[in-house]
């Protein structure tokens, strides 16, 4: 198992009029819930997630993950159950808009784990959360959202079940379940942003004996992607002009997805067949708020965009992560004033962002003709390292910074260039023996990394250790990557892997940011 839970007590209560009760309830199967309810349970937190499907579809939209999202697994302990060898390959070759360029140019970066089908991820995620203790519940469908979620001291559903209708109880409720959430509708979230203009389509055919397509093929009348998943099989992606946006409420035909190929490719594939159908289209929204009163939301149910390097899956594991921790504090009654408002304050920007570099991303790779004179100028612009670098980050996630500001601290002049970011993964060697800073993650703790063996260090963080581990610990070089952590004493890293706290950013400031992040320190 990866960590274990710090709340053992996973057992949900009944009230006395038959209501569950919890302390959060999620609703969504998919990667964003899936990994929340892990990450809630390794906070202490009791949690019941909802799914209306009685068993997974099998259906796998995304085939892979981004470089950070395979750091958030690494960090959680997961990776191993992803399989070794070929199925956790990454390439240093990615694109943008179709652009290829070599992500190696930021350290770290890659075009993420290909080839790893979404209901692998969910199958591997589920396992995981149910070892924790998270109550997943399938075949339950949410019905209703009782008032007073915005102002009261709970949250209730009604839901459709197979045993019939059922009342849960919780201190709040998370929706992710997808773009087109009932929880976001039901609790009133604004989902402004932009329509969509065109409908496309994915498929998983069989028979159709097609040339690999790997970054696409722009042609006249559209653009089609193909790749093989395994003998006789291959993933396509069809993206006509012209076919007008539609709510696609009813089931896309393999006829239809052949014929838009035919339109394009001038290939017929209508002799062959589908394991599954699939359309999708360019809409981009985001929630306005990440939160109202009881009732949050994260991945697909926060933003909708168009599918773009694997990063819609990635940014909801990521959500889950950041939201995990600190509602698991806020239910356990540990968490400072303010801490959950910090994951819409957090994650926002990094949703916007998000529908920002894949709009441009389907503008450059998707705009017919007239889009050429902007595909060319990328790829000038690629040319350049520092453009490189950039790009990657955005696509990788690597380049994700959060505002570390203490309260009542002034900014340091020259913060640590890693205050903020993501705790690269690298070797370290302790009284323990060999480890790494991803390990050091697995139980979703914080952890204060003491690198220069300082007893007075310890000893001012005693008072959270019901909260933080603190590790001391020697930085090991690590052949072909730059040493981050080079003239640092001490560090302090959020459970998400973010860094709070640098021994380079007011030394005296460690307290504060203890408190800000961990609650008050535990009386003596």
């Amino acid at each position: 198992m990866a960590g274990t839970a710090a709340h053992t007590d996973a057992t949900d209560a009944t009230a006395t009029d038959g209501t569950d009760v919890t302390d959060v309830i999620v609703v969504g199967a998919g990667p964003a819930g899936l990994m929340l309810a892990g990450e809630l349970r390794l906070g202490g937190a009791r949690v019941t997630l909802l799914e209306r499907l009685a068993e997974p579809t099998g259906q796998s939209r995304g085939l892979g993950f981004t470089a950070r999202a395979m750091e958030v697994f690494d960090q959680r302990g997961l990776l191993p159950r992803f399989g070794q060898g070929p199925s956790l390959e990454v390439s240093p070759l990615g694109h943008f808009g179709g652009v290829q360029f070599d992500y190696t140019a930021l350290e770290d970066a890659h075009f993420g784990a290909r080839g790893i089908p979404q209901d692998q991820t969910e199958a591997v995620l589920e396992a995981w959360a149910r070892e924790l203790g998270a109550d997943i519940r399938r075949g339950w469908e949410v019905a209703e959202l009782a008032e007073g979620f915005l102002d009261g001291d709970h949250v209730e559903v009604t839901a459709r079940t197979p045993e019939g209708v059922r009342r849960l109880r919780a201190a709040y409720l998370v929706g992710c379940d997808g773009g087109q959430s009932v929880i976001r509708k039901a609790a009133g979230f604004g989902f402004p942003g932009l329509p969509a203009t065109r409908t496309m389509y994915l498929a998983d055919v069989v028979g159709c004996g097609l040339k690999p397509r790997f970054l696409g093929e722009r042609l006249a009348h559209g653009m089609v992607m193909a790749a093989p998943l395994k003998e006789g099989v291959d993933r396509i992606i069809v993206c006509p002009h012209g076919v007008p946006a539609q709510e696609r409420e009813d089931t896309v035909t393999f006829a239809e997805v052949a014929a838009a190929w035919q339109r394009i490719t001038g290939e017929d594939i209508s002799a062959g067949g589908a394991q599954w159908v699939s359309s999708f289209s360019d809409a981009a929204r985001q929630a306005d708020t990440y939160r109202r009163g009881r009732v949050l939301l994260a991945g697909d149910a926060a933003h909708i965009h168009l599918p773009a390097g694997g990063q819609g899956l990635s940014t909801g594991v990521q959500d889950a992560v950041n939201l995990g921790w600190k509602l698991a504090a806020t239910v356990r009654g540990t968490a400072p004033a303010g801490l959950l408002d910090t994951y819409h304050q957090e994650r926002h920007p990094v949703g916007r962002r998000l529908l920002m570099n894949t709009r441009a991303q389907g503008i450059v790779f998707l705009g017919g003709e007239q889009s050429d004179p902007l595909r060319a100028l990328f790829a000038e612009l690629i040319d350049h390292d520092e453009v490189k670098r950039h790009l990657a980050g955005i696509v990788s996630h690597l380049d994700i910074h959060y505002d570390m500001t203490l309260p009542g601290t002034p900014p340091s002049p020259a913060p640590h260039p890693l205050l903020g970011h993501r705790l690269p993964k690298r070797p370290l060697t302790g009284a323990d023996g060999e480890s790494d800073t991803a390990r050091l993650l697995h139980p979703a703790r914080g952890l204060l990394l003491d690198l220069a063996d300082n007893a007075a260090l310890r000893a001012t963080a005693a008072p959270w250790a019901d909260r933080v581990h603190t590790v001391t610990a020697t930085a090991k070089p690590s052949e072909g990557t730059t040493d981050v952590l080079t003239g640092l004493d001490a560090l302090l890293i959020r459970p998400d892997g973010h860094i709070a706290w640098t021994s380079q950013d007011t030394p005296q400031s460690l307290p504060t940011a203890l408190t800000h992040w961990f609650g008050p320190k535990r009386a003596a």
